[in-house]
């Protein structure tokens, strides 16, 4: 079983040392060489395709970091600075997709890039919110300029269109 999100590819051929009997089937030598050819031109693709997977799962994680710092720094931002931390920890735990809308609202955010809520929110009970760093404005331009600028210059430098 191949756990992979892509479709595999199965390549028809002849891999014995006898030459194509096109007495049997006329169109087979015609298909062999073809996908034979198909075959070779994929296995020269695999370092480039590798390549990109590596910067498509580069850019997932440094989404993710983005958004998981962004949602951070939110909730420590709704915390109260003197009396009633408890209470409102657990008003946000007990909220929080209203939470994650307003972070993706506030910072034009896909949903699709937020963490699984269940999850995020069973990680995040065992925390104290005010004592969550404050998001550094340099490390929010950090993020910005590897996803808007680095990562963009990458792929240029590897032929990419994208």
């Amino acid at each position: 079983l191949i756990k992979d999100r892509e479709v595999c590819r199965v390549y028809v051929g002849s891999f014995n040392t006898e030459p194509i009997n096109t007495a049997k089937n006329p169109v087979g030598e015609q298909l062999f060489l073809s996908e034979q050819g198909d075959l070779i031109k994929d296995l020269y693709d695999i370092p480039h395709r590798s390549c990109d997977r590596k910067v498509n799962e580069f850019v997932k994680r440094v989404r993710a970091a983005r958004i998981h710092a962004l949602i951070i720094s939110h909730l420590k931002k709704q915390m109260p600075s003197m009396m009633g931390k408890q209470k409102a920890q657990d008003k946000l735990i007990a909220n929080l997709e209203e939470e994650f809308y307003k972070v993706q609202l506030a910072h034009q955010l896909p949903v699709g890039d937020f963490p699984p809520i269940n999850k995020f929110r069973e990680t995040v009970r065992g925390f104290d919110f005010s004592k969550f760093p404050k998001l550094d404005k340099r490390i929010e331009d950090t993020f910005t300029q590897v996803l808007n600028g680095d990562i963009p210059d990458l792929l240029k430098s590897f032929d990419n269109p994208f």
